[in-house]
């Protein structure tokens, strides 16, 4: 099938982007399993195609740190795979969880914009999002399969409104009107998983466009890599092993184009009229939450967390 780049991840044509549904194989995984009682996703494996689950199943039957021994060495991979990413994504639920339910709680009427939402779930099992309006914005291609897979789900959100607009051929702010988002009501942003693939001129763009769109009391939550030889190269031989054993990259072979420090990340939201609130070490919520184990508890780039309000 054709490959295209939007919104930061490899989509596939007619398909959802391959991030989209590892990350969703992730939380599936982690689902009962991983930090019980601070993380939860039902909804991940009702989302995921029956091949999809293969290696989900074969995690959730394994043993919490040692390989699948039974298995062959290309399903070994793809298990182990979901495995460790499963505690990145833990962690980073957990905290945009937890942003997300702040945000919404503290002021009446606000509205949540999912950016590149993939297979999100946040709609369907946030309670808190039971007075809000979620927007769940994607590439066109990715946001139908996103809706098949969700077909005969009840969201718990108010209201969901899918938002299909192509960022190679259109621009955000429209596609965001034409769906209903109200520019005079807090939103709430949430960008997740998204921005390391974006160069820093399109990551600069698009916080432009989402402050145009905030109405005071707005909050940003984003999602973002800090510079890491470790995890460059970790990400770099992950992506030889695959082509060796013939197993395909979940990134399908997408590079990071733009890696953040706090401080510089600070200053384009500030830049915007962010400021930032907090700023989280995902790998230290992972620690705090008991998801920090097995293959992936020597890493010390899992990403951040940062969440900055509009205006101040």
């Amino acid at each position: 099938m054709a490959r295209q780049r939007t919104c930061g991840v490899i989509v596939e044509s007619g398909g959802a982007s391959l991030t989209a549904v590892f990350v969703c194989q992730a939380r599936a995984a982690a689902h009962g399993r991983v930090a019980v009682g601070r993380f939860s996703d039902p909804i991940a494996e009702r989302l995921l195609r029956e091949e999809e689950l293969v290696p989900v199943r074969a995690v959730r039957a394994g043993a919490e740190d040692g390989p699948i021994r039974s298995a062959r060495i290309a399903a070994w991979m793809r298990a182990e795979a979901v495995r460790a990413v499963a505690q990145v994504v833990v962690a980073r639920t957990v905290a945009i969880d937890q942003a997300v339910t702040t945000a919404v709680t503290a002021v009446a009427g606000t509205q949540v914009v999912l950016v590149g939402a993939g297979l999100d779930t946040r709609a369907w099992r946030l309670a808190s999002l039971r007075d809000a309006t979620v927007f769940s914005v994607d590439h066109p291609a990715s946001q139908a399969d996103a809706r098949d897979r969700a077909a005969g789900l009840v969201p718990l959100a108010r209201r969901l409104v899918f938002v299909p607009v192509d960022l190679t051929t259109s621009t955000l702010g429209p596609a965001l009107a034409s769906g209903g988002h109200d520019l005079a009501a807090p939103t709430v942003w949430v960008w997740e998983g998204v921005v390391p693939y974006l160069d820093r001129s399109d990551v600069a763009a698009t916080v432009s466009v989402l402050a145009r769109r905030s109405a005071p009391g707005s909050v940003l939550v984003v999602n973002y890599q800090t510079p890491s030889l470790i995890a460059t190269i970790g990400r770099r031989v992950a992506i030889l092993i695959g082509r060796l054993f013939k197993v395909e990259p979940f990134t399908g072979d997408e590079p990071w184009r733009s890696l953040w420090t706090p401080p510089d990340m600070a200053r384009l939201l500030a830049h915007h009229g962010f400021i930032t609130q907090r700023d989280d070490d995902l790998h230290q919520v992972a620690q705090s939450i008991g998801a920090a184990t097995g293959p992936s508890r020597s890493l010390r780039n899992d990403g951040r967390v940062a969440v900055a309000r509009f205006g101040g």
